[in-house]
């Protein structure tokens, strides 16, 4: 029977101690690069791999990450969870996913489970308005899309008003003056971010803002397609929509496409799977969810790996990626 590779195996072939061979494996930063090199290719030489049971009994933790998403079926989080799985994976860590179904009592009940199951780690996006009860969590927190509220923790996030005035002051410039704003109810600080960035362009336009043209809605409803012909069928419908989140997209989307309504001028914050095969292909506010689960994956084993970083909200990139249906003219 071939017996198993220990990590005193890869600190001798790496000529180093366990000590720092473990820290090198643990993704602690405070390796020199030639260790880290040296212990990198051991690994792989060797094919080690962790005992999952010895690392959790040492630790008092599992070699389990926690991540809490409003829908693992929404576009955007979907994207964030598949770059985390894919650097826990690189870590010989596994993933559970929990979503809350934008509740904050579901969400108290999601964490405190996956807290006793003594996770690692947590990645959370939150719609609770206060974090303190977290401030006696056993592993680091990060936070993705939201900021935390009484909780001095690590945040990677984008600039939601700054993307919707650019997604809605691209639709002025073609000509619009009739656009509405479809996105989420305005229980959680992104929904509420979005609407101030579409009223201000508004505002800075000189466009009156009207309260027909501002529809919040659950994209997860059905009743979806009814609100947006709704809209359509006012005796003065507007000539272009901009949609607050890639759900609403989706939605709006389709009874756009089934109406024969893609005269309608349309921006999308947040791009998704065949955005740019439809007819006219969509325009959309890029903000990289692959990146924003990266940062914040990144932001997290550092801390389990024991560095005192000071906390840091990290404000991710976004840009405007025209393809034609936000060029429609009015």
């Amino acid at each position: 029977m071939t017996r198993r590779v220990r990590l005193s195996d890869v600190a001798a072939l790496a000529a180093t101690s366990t000590k720092t061979a473990s820290r090198v494996i643990n993704g602690h930063t405070k390796v020199g690069s030639d260790t880290r090199d040296r212990v990198e290719k051991a690994v792989r030489e060797l094919g080690y791999r962790p005992d999952p049971l010895a690392r959790s009994l040492r630790r008092g933790t599992d070699d389990t990450i926690g991540v809490v998403v409003d829908e693992v079926s929404d576009p955007f989080f979907a994207s964030v969870i598949g770059e985390i799985e894919r650097m826990a994976l690189d870590r010989a860590m596994t993933v559970i996913v929990a979503s809350t179904q934008r509740l904050v009592d579901r969400e108290h009940i999601v964490i405190d489970g996956l807290l006793q199951r003594r996770v690692a780690g947590l990645i959370i996006a939150s719609v609770s308005h206060d974090h303190a009860h977290l401030k006696a969590a056993p592993c680091p927190v990060v936070f993705i899309d939201r900021v935390a509220v009484n909780l001095d923790s690590d945040a990677v996030l984008v600039d939601d008003r700054a993307g919707a005035r650019l997604g809605v002051d691209h639709l002025i410039s073609h000509g619009h003056k009739r656009i509405a704003y479809l996105g989420d109810h305005l229980g959680i600080d992104t929904a509420r971010s979005r609407l101030d960035g579409y009223r201000e362009s508004l505002e800075l336009a000189g466009i009156a803002m009207r309260d027909d043209y501002v529809i919040g809605m659950d994209p997860s409803l059905a009743d979806g397609g009814q609100i947006v012909e709704a809209l359509l069928a006012t005796p003065e419908p507007p000539t272009a929509i901009f949609s607050a989140n890639t759900r609403c997209s989706l939605r709006v989307l389709s009874t756009l496409h089934r109406l024969s309504r893609t005269d309608i001028a349309f921006v999308s914050f947040g791009d998704f799977a065949m955005a740019d095969a439809l007819t006219p292909p969509i325009t959309v506010i890029d903000h990289s969810p692959e990146s924003i689960g990266r940062l914040a994956a990144d932001r997290l084993l550092r801390r389990m790996a024991g560095d005192e970083m000071p906390t840091q909200t990290i404000t991710t990139p976004l840009h405007l990626v025209p393809r034609g249906s936000g060029e429609l003219a009015p």
